[in-house]
């Protein structure tokens, strides 16, 4: 490792807050040591889950955790100060300050806003202060909802040029199987390149948070196509933050890095814009963007949603698996096909492969 490294840990809610729904004071004052303590270099940010539930243990206590987006809303605004406090108190009794950093898709979907959000974090790290961040819950209308905050974490890696991330749970990491159904299941230690068949493996969502190990695997998976190790890891695990950030085996899972790099404007592409629509293409253009050529509209089969020119969309093959994401120079409506089939309806500078050929 470098003499000082820059790493994003992410919490998950399970971890973050106790049986009660209260955030977990002893677990956030062990993560505050153990990262104060740490022998080397090191820029730390925290993604943090457990608004919800730590919400709605306050107002709800006793009462069905509701299912409602518009009150888990509300909930998270009441939650979200109470996490905050806990993670001063912790970091505060190590001598160091936290700042709030709340995030929307809108942060990383639109440019301008993607690079102000990375200069608000870098002013931060240098002013000495630990980012704590979640996403908007409490205006966004599409905020609560699968692996929220594992995906948040992998932006944030990419966002700010992480050299590692570190997903916390409540699993000692990935599993060959699913240990409440097999008992014989073992730690996977090492994942070199993610496919279906990993992810497979991660089962369904967990009970307490909105994800479960299927969106670390995603964000895994996102992480390290921004050039950033990831490690899942369990929470209470001795020691496991220390020894993450002095490059020690914390345990867990480590899914290593690709050492091809794309440029911050591809991983931007990639990862930070949402996708409005899908391109079906036949087995030419895909073979011909795996020779970096622009996507050409006579390659395309079908058109799988409405986009205008500038939007974000994914390309998939036949058989409907994932191949490129890009950039729209023309407007594609429901299986229309373009005006002019031999323009280009994705420049290979706005296009992005996501899959080896």
């Amino acid at each position: 490792m470098s003499e000082r490294s820059r790493v994003v840990i992410k919490i998950g809610t399970s971890s973050v807050t106790g049986a009660d729904g209260q955030p977990n004071a002893a677990l956030l004052g062990s993560i505050a040591q153990q990262i104060e303590s740490a022998t080397v270099g090191h820029d730390v940010l925290i993604v943090s889950s457990g608004a919800v539930n730590a919400g709605w243990s306050t107002i709800g206590a006793g009462k069905p955790r509701p299912s409602d987006p518009a009150v888990l809303q509300a909930v998270s605004a009441v939650g979200q100060q109470l996490l905050m406090r806990s993670w001063a108190d912790a970091f505060g009794a190590q001598g160091l300050v936290v700042g709030q950093v709340l995030l929307a898709p809108h942060d990383f979907e639109t440019r301008s806003q993607y690079l102000h959000a990375r200069q608000t974090l870098e002013q931060l790290l240098d002013l000495g202060v630990v980012p704590i961040i979640n996403e908007n819950d409490a205006v966004a209308d599409d905020e609560i909802r699968y692996g929220d905050n594992d995906r948040l974490a992998a932006l944030v890696a990419h966002l700010i040029g992480a050299d590692r991330l570190l997903i916390l749970t409540d699993a000692p990491g990935l599993l060959t199987a699913d240990p409440r159904h097999d008992a014989n299941a073992s730690l996977i230690e090492v994942v070199t390149e993610i496919d279906a068949g990993l992810a497979a493996l991660a089962g369904g969502p967990g009970s307490v948070g909105s994800g479960g190990m299927s969106s670390k695997i995603q964000a895994a998976w996102m992480a390290t196509w921004s050039g950033v190790e990831t490690v899942i890891a369990g929470a209470t695990s001795p020691d496991v933050v220390r020894r993450f950030l002095e490059g020690l085996d914390a345990g867990g899972t480590t899914f290593q890095a690709r050492q091809r790099s794309l440029s911050a404007r591809k991983l931007w592409i990639a990862f930070a814009v949402a996708a409005v629509a899908t391109l079906i293409i036949d087995d030419g253009a895909v073979a011909a963007l795996h020779d970096d050529a622009s996507l050409l509209g006579v390659g395309i089969v079908s058109v799988h949603g409405r986009a205008v020119s500038g939007d974000a969309v994914e390309v998939h093959d036949r058989s409907g698996s994932l191949i490129a994401k890009g950039i729209l120079k023309v407007d594609l409506t429901n299986d229309q096909a373009p005006e002019s089939p031999d323009g280009i309806v994705i420049h290979r500078d706005d296009l992005v492969i996501l899959a080896t050929p």
